[in-house]
């Protein structure tokens, strides 16, 4: 259960503000038929994020060790600094192609969710916990929280939310977690 509520949580904010947001919303506008857009971004995520929580998994059984899980560790302080690094949607990745909502989603999700913080999160959450399949479902779940509104709120819920506190918060959680880890790595606190 620790699995799915602290990957739900930290990719559910780490997502607010995400070029995979802005994504979501230039689709809706573009399209204006969000439930094939948020299959899209389900079918995309449920994909992506298995595959990367998978590869932490297998790291985590291959390389398990005091220095593998400081490098783990390393990894959560590390994305709490990009997590405040705004994200831009470059031009490229907003112009929908001609294969209709659903595919269109499914395939610019996946490919703009490459090497994407929430990834990078979601293979050390992999390695954290040993399970990709909680995993997954916990970012998977995350994913949807954060993007479903801006299929169907848009433009006026960026306008709305203070981002700037949002990834605030969003990059203490990654930092909470992430000094936690080492703490518990180098023996300062009990597992």
């Amino acid at each position: 259960m620790e699995a799915l509520l602290t990957s739900t949580a930290v990719v559910a904010l780490a997502e607010i503000g995400d070029k995979t947001q802005l994504l979501a919303i230039v689709l809706a506008a573009r399209f204006r038929r969000p439930w094939p857009i948020v299959g899209g971004i389900l079918a995309a995520t449920l994909a992506n994020h298995f595959l990367a929580a998978l590869a932490g998994e297998q790291a985590a059984a291959w390389f398990d060790g005091p220095w593998f899980r400081t490098a783990v560790a390393a990894s959560f302080i590390l994305m709490a600094g990009w997590t405040l690094i705004p994200d831009k949607l470059d031009e490229a990745e907003a112009k929908p192609s001609r294969f209709g909502p659903f595919l269109t989603t499914l395939v610019a999700f996946f490919l703009v969710e490459m090497g994407d913080k929430t990834q990078i999160a979601t293979i050390a959450l992999g390695a954290r916990f040993h399970d990709a399949l909680w995993v997954t479902a916990g970012t998977t779940l995350g994913m949807m929280l954060a993007n479903v509104p801006a299929v169907f709120l848009g433009e006026a819920l960026v306008r709305r939310v203070p981002l700037p506190a949002v990834r605030t918060i969003a990059a203490l959680l990654f930092l909470v977690i992430g000094l936690w880890l080492l703490a518990r790595t180098t023996g300062l606190i009990g597992a």
